[in-house]
């Protein structure tokens, strides 16, 4: 009798240990359906561990260009060095899942950010619109959360001041000092250089005209019949932000470009005539604004060629604010 009653207990205990077993599965489950119907939205999205990312390399060799081709009043020759660039503005999935991570493991953050121009600061992503850009961050958040991501996925972080790996976005004073040590492997944010080099592109050559995508024929010549509203979201046909790589790609395979947000750069804005550079020609060594560029959905950011900039106080955050990341080539 007691070896039965201890054979039911046993088999009692199985059962309910395989019950609580299960619940955690099929949770997990449920988040790969949410990430493959996620995946349908974001084009050629190739990374399993990071749907959001894929880095395309822009350059392999040193390269010359003259930034800021008419398009500024004063334009500059700047050599830029091999990198990658992602295809997407950085999503708020993408951001709120390394930012959970970052702030377990020390980093501080101004902003928790949100999805698009009217989501939630701070929610967990939605299914509807976790694809959107992540927005409502500042400069400081940007780099401190590259920062993260890097450590996170086993690279090293660029930005240091002293030596030391800056995790503290309401630390301005030290962000504002802080260094990019572009010989890193990890993720950062493109120089104004980098970003415009990538917005001009197409196959074989520099686009010489105003648009930051596609705008050429066949031949790979410039080709002013292309509308900018089918190649980004900006204010003519968009009142908010929307899913990244729902418009058209440039011609180096990049997505929004043109609209949808506001992409931070590195540097401080300065006139390029005056600027000093360093050897990455990333602009001047201090200033009081950071560059943007891109346009966006919002009015106030009308202008959305490759070459025209816009530049913010690095504490400034608004709902049409977003970035995109790049990478060294090692």
């Amino acid at each position: 009798m007691k070896r039965t009653i201890g054979i039911l207990a046993v088999s009692a205990f199985v059962l309910m240990t395989s019950f609580a077993q299960q619940r955690p599965v099929n949770e997990r489950r449920e988040v790969n359906r949410v990430e493959r119907k996620a995946q349908k939205k974001t084009p050629k999205a190739v990374s399993k561990r990071y749907p959001d990312l894929e880095m395309v390399e822009i350059l392999s060799t040193n390269t010359e260009f003259t930034i800021g081709e008419k398009s500024q009043t004063v334009s500059a020759k700047r050599t830029v060095r091999p990198y990658s660039i992602n295809r997407y503005e950085t999503t708020y999935r993408l951001w709120h899942n390394v930012r959970i991570w970052a702030e377990r493991n020390g980093y501080v953050f101004s902003n928790p950010g949100q999805e698009g121009n009217g989501g939630r600061r701070g929610a967990l992503p939605s299914r509807k619109d976790s694809l959107q850009p992540v927005t409502n961050i500042n400069w400081y958040d940007a780099i401190v959360w590259c920062n993260a991501f890097s450590e996170m996925d086993g690279r090293n972080p660029c930005y240091t001041y002293k030596g030391e790996v800056i995790r503290d976005a309401t630390d301005t004073a030290v962000c504002d000092l802080s260094k990019c040590d572009w010989n890193q492997n990890g993720y950062r944010l493109p120089s104004e250089a980098e970003w415009e080099y990538a917005a001009r592109k197409t196959p074989g050559k520099l686009q010489s005209d105003l648009l930051a995508s596609g705008q050429v024929n066949a031949n790979g010549d410039d080709d002013e019949s292309v509308e900018p509203t089918s190649l980004g979201w900006i204010s003519d046909n968009s009142k908010e932000t929307h899913s990244v790589g729902t418009a058209l790609a440039n011609g180096a395979g990049l997505f929004d470009m043109t609209g949808n947000v506001l992409e931070f750069c590195w540097d401080w804005q300065a006139s390029y005539d005056v600027q000093q550079l360093d050897i990455h020609q990333a602009g001047p060594e201090f200033g009081s604004e950071r560059v943007m560029r891109g346009g966006s959905w919002n009015q106030y950011t009308m202008f959305y060629g490759a070459g025209d900039r816009y530049s913010f106080n690095p504490s400034e955050f608004y709902n049409y604010f977003g970035f995109r990341i790049a990478v060294s080539a090692e």
